[in-house]
């Protein structure tokens, strides 16, 4: 499967100037790919004040995606802030070429930020299936829990969505690798660029980490779409041959 990762800044709560910035992007990339990648809040930032920038599953940003998705023949994934039933969620859509549309619900909200003041967090993990691959959905702070993502669905491809600032870098890289590790699977992040309305610096390092911890892509501190194709027959047969996953601990979630 050919993935395109989008590292991008985002202008402040500002979902049209995102969307134009965003679709230029998408459509002038030539090379063929299968699933695009967004950061999360792709259409606002990371904002503590959803009101100004809320929308529905059937409102503009989504129906957007499912343009964007059909036109090109392939799926979109990213975060952004959705209302339903009076609540307000950092909701990972995973929309795929047909319409179809799966989604996630950030577990994790970030105190340090008051974000579980503002949105209701999900309780539900997600997998979904495209294109034969089995894709864990997660966002952001997420990364830090390793409980939540262990792969105990036997799934093969870890998604993170994230605006993980510079402070904190280095704990993104770490924990990047170390879930690709314990889940023997390859792992994406994918973080913004440049500098919100807080002040807050985001250096990117979206990369890509194979099952074994290697890094099959990293895109540093640059703006663009960065592709790399991933090689599911290959990690289903170092599985086999190394059975780390038949040996992990049973737990269930509560």
């Amino acid at each position: 499967m050919k993935v395109a990762l989008f590292q991008t800044k985002l202008a402040w709560e500002q979902p049209e100037t995102n969307r134009k910035f965003i679709e230029e992007y998408f459509l002038n990339e030539e090379t063929h790919f299968d699933l695009f990648v967004l950061p999360e809040m792709f259409t606002s930032g990371f904002t503590m004040h959803p009101e100004s920038v809320a929308e529905t599953m059937n409102g503009e940003t989504i129906c957007w995606l499912k343009g964007l998705a059909k036109q090109k023949s392939c799926a979109i994934t990213g975060s952004l802030v959705i209302e339903e039933n009076g609540n307000c969620y950092n909701r990972m859509v995973f929309v795929h070429p047909s319409g179809k549309i799966d989604y996630y619900d950030k577990r994790h909200l970030f105190t340090l930020a008051g974000e579980e003041k503002v949105y209701t967090k999900g309780n539900n993990k997600v997998i979904v299936n495209y294109n034969n691959w089995n894709i864990c959905l997660q966002i952001c702070y997420d990364l830090r829990f390793p409980v939540f993502a262990r792969n105990t669905e036997d799934y093969d491809l870890l998604i993170y969505v994230a605006n993980w600032p510079k402070v904190r870098i280095t704990a993104w890289d770490a924990l990047l690798k170390a879930r690709a590790i314990e889940n023997m699977s390859y792992t994406i992040g994918v973080n913004r660029i440049g500098e919100d309305f807080n002040q807050l610096e985001y250096p990117g390092h979206s990369k890509i980490i194979d099952f074994l911890g290697n890094e099959a892509l990293n895109c540093e501190n640059d703006l663009g779409v960065f592709i790399c194709e991933l090689d599911k027959i290959e990690q289903t047969k170092t599985r086999h041959k190394m059975n780390f996953l038949n040996d992990k601990d049973d737990f269930k979630l509560i």
